[in-house]
């Protein structure tokens, strides 16, 4: 079976959100016409502690966009983002949550990230996303949201490294690109690594043959 997963398509990562990825809402629609296309849809979400280390914030003495040791293990710092109860941390609202089967929580630990929908950043604990899909005998995962570069990327590529097959729909997602060029240099990866990259409209008329 197939599934659809939908990274991270909450309020604070729109237009106008705490951590805006530009053109961010235009995906919505996308995931919205691609839902009715799959019996099993998957949702993830950031769902931080507000003293998440994450926050530049919550790390005194520096700034948005350094990237600093926290255990061992690189983090960029970000402005305060899907703190877990708040408004910026629901889903955007013209999505169509009724068609959402099982929403997954990450970055729910203080002290370490979570940019992937299945591991945290340091892979030592799971979210339990990977043992869902396959208690489902999903084979093959479909996978768009926000953004490309960061929680799309590492999803995919875990995914991966999980044995599922990935498709990434290449219109169904937006970037962050902190550095010019983050958006194809993802792509690319994702594709040496083994997923397909397709468009959503490929993916309906094959679904619909």
């Amino acid at each position: 079976m197939d599934a659809l997963i939908l990274v991270d398509l909450q309020n604070d990562f729109m237009p106008g959100g705490a951590l805006a990825v530009p053109e961010g809402d235009e995906v919505v629609p996308v995931a919205n016409r691609l839902m009715s296309e799959f019996e099993l849809v998957v949702a993830t979400a950031d769902w931080h502690p507000r003293n998440h280390c994450s926050f530049a914030s919550n790390q005194p003495g520096h700034e948005i966009g350094e990237v600093i040791k926290v255990d061992g293990l690189d983090q960029i710092l970000w402005p305060d983002h899907c703190i877990e109860g708040t408004p910026g941390a629901e889903f955007h609202p013209d999505l169509d949550q009724s068609r959402i089967h099982n929403i997954i929580h990450k970055g729910t630990k203080r002290g370490i990230d979570s940019y992937s929908g299945f591991f945290d950043n340091g892979h030592v604990q799971a979210t339990g996303l990977g043992d869902f899909l396959k208690s489902q005998g999903v084979k093959r995962v479909v996978i768009l949201g926000l953004a490309t570069d960061y929680c799309v990327k590492f999803t995919a590529l875990d995914a991966l490294q999980l044995g599922f097959e990935i498709i990434l729909v290449r219109d169904g997602c937006r970037a962050v690109n902190l550095q010019p060029g983050d958006e194809e240099r993802a792509i690319e990866e994702l594709r040496f690594k083994g997923a397909k990259i397709a468009n959503s409209n490929e993916l309906i008329d094959r679904k619909r043959k």
